[in-house]
């Protein structure tokens, strides 16, 4: 027997309010419970550098051997399912980097709820619009409505990847320009690259974090890979931006052929000046686009009421 209208908003109110307070109380209390956000980044890169260090001894010492890897629950269902085949995501290890997740744990853990995941929600599809079925919709339309929710868990996982890549890029891009600034500098008083790159990392970690540690890993990866080639491969790689991989392909030419270091950074920091001020630009252009819907939904109401009520009232106090 389904459930009356007024009870599903009464209850679909409720839910809203405990909504709406819990993310009250998690935006109060998070800055709270994070900590220090940049001190974590740089153990987290320190942390790499010491695996890099580690596999490059570790390939000195025992050219001929594999080091044995201890398997992990995740790690066992992924290999034991063949998930990697069954579920495979294109270009998965650098959406993963984009978005500041590195190694093969977030690997195995992205299979996993690709798998999960759409269990999960149809399961709760069937319960919700089947069993229960609040709406009283037909059987069809339930099932329809469970296997929408069973697409959304299998799409969710890339959905999550994707938003955290961008709201990473959007942190380093507007102070992109200044570092490449700061790297010219740098490399024009006489410091060599990796010194470069790790100064900065320290000097850019107030305004981007993210920017840092990408800056600071790829010092690590300066010192410790066997070509600069790779380090600067793997720098544009990790960063789904025009203006980085412009520069990374720029370094990477640099390094093969010969060519001044100084005057390749400073043709970079012009271009990815430039680039910053055509994407303010663009935003700005936008924004009248974008304003004309809120202004007819919520400006010109307002309006009508605040011009049109008091002629109302006259002719209804005269109409009597």
């Amino acid at each position: 027997m389904g459930i009356g209208l007024p009870s599903i908003i009464q209850t679909t109110l409720i839910l809203l309010i405990c909504l709406a307070s819990v993310a009250t109380l998690y935006a109060l209390l998070s800055p709270l419970l994070e900590g220090d956000a940049l001190k974590k980044r740089m153990g987290a890169v320190a942390n790499e550098r010491d695996n890099l260090r580690k596999s490059r001894h570790n390939r000195l010492d025992n050219p001929h051997e594999l080091r044995s890897e201890s398997k992990g629950f995740v790690k066992k269902l992924v290999d034991n399912l063949s998930l990697e085949k069954l579920l495979a995501a294109p270009d998965l290890k650098d959406k993963l980097s984009q978005a500041g997740l590195r190694g093969q744990r977030p690997v195995y853990l992205f299979y996993m709820f690709r798998l999960i995941m759409p269990i999960a929600l149809f399961l709760f599809g069937i319960l919700y619009f089947v069993i229960l079925n609040p709406l009283d919709w037909r059987l069809m339309q339930s099932l329809v409505a469970a296997f929408a929710m069973m697409l959304l868990g299998y799409y969710a996982p890339g959905i999550y990847i994707k938003n955290k890549a961008g709201k990473r890029m959007a942190s380093i891009s507007p102070v992109f320009p200044d570092a490449l600034d700061l790297l010219l500098i740098c490399v024009e008083s006489g410091m060599s690259i990796e010194m470069a790159f790790g100064k900065v990392s320290r000097e850019m970690a107030e305004n981007s974090i993210e920017l840092a540690e990408e800056f600071s890993l790829t010092t690590a990866e300066l010192s410790y890979l066997q070509s600069r080639r790779q380090a600067y491969e793997n720098f544009g790689r990790r960063n789904n931006h025009v203006g980085i991989r412009a520069v990374s392909t720029a370094l990477i030419q640099t390094e093969r052929y010969g060519t001044p270091l100084g005057s390749t950074l400073r043709t970079m920091a012009d271009e990815n000046r430039a680039m910053r001020v055509m994407a303010a630009e663009k935003k700005a252009a936008a924004l009248p686009a974008k304003l004309t819907v809120p202004m007819i939904v919520f400006f010109l109401p307002v309006l009508f009421i605040v011009v049109l009520t008091p002629a109302g009232m006259r002719m209804a106090a005269n109409l009597g």
